[in-house]
């Protein structure tokens, strides 16, 4: 029995929609892969900039004891120096928007959002945290700050013993 064309033709198009059919399956599991991907690097990128930060405030006796006088001050620090620790504060903040927004959008773990949570509520009722607050609020997003809001409101703990005064 000898196939005629048509059904030559038929074969065909059974065998490319097959191959259509695998290729996006294939083109479906690489996507996935690369979305994983993506999210493994956002994640790496933010507790990398977060380490970086907490490695440059620690490392530092100028840096480390300009934040803290800067937090535990109720009064402004000197005018450049009140400016370092208000870009220092705001370098940490600006991280952790970045960790808010990526775990909104569900890119990044939220986890690493409740880690940031517990030192926001550490740190909420320290007078250079209040000073900071008032006026840099407004140059984050909008939704991030509401958040902080929310955050500092909840209370709950006792600011962190690392920012204790000794004659506490």
């Amino acid at each position: 029995m000898r196939i005629k064309l048509k059904q030559w033709a038929n074969i065909a198009e059974i065998i490319g929609a097959l191959a259509v059919v695998v290729s996006l399956v294939y083109v479906g599991i690489q996507v996935n892969d690369s979305a994983g991907a993506v999210r493994s690097a956002a994640a790496n990128d933010v507790n990398v900039a977060l380490q970086n930060w907490y490695i440059e405030l620690g490392s530092s006796q100028q840096t480390s004891s300009l934040v803290y006088r800067g937090l535990m001050s109720e009064q402004a620090l000197p005018e450049e120096q009140e400016f370092q620790f208000l870009m220092m504060l705001h370098g940490f903040f600006l991280g952790a928007q970045n960790s808010y927004l990526l775990a909104a959008e569900g890119t990044i773990d939220t986890e690493l959002v409740d880690s940031l949570t517990v030192v926001i509520i550490g740190i909420n009722d320290l007078p250079g945290m209040k000073r900071y607050w008032r006026q840099r609020k407004s140059y984050l997003h909008s939704g991030f700050a509401e958040w902080v809001d929310r955050v500092s409101a909840q209370g709950g703990e006792e600011t962190m013993d690392l920012y204790n005064r000794p004659d506490d």
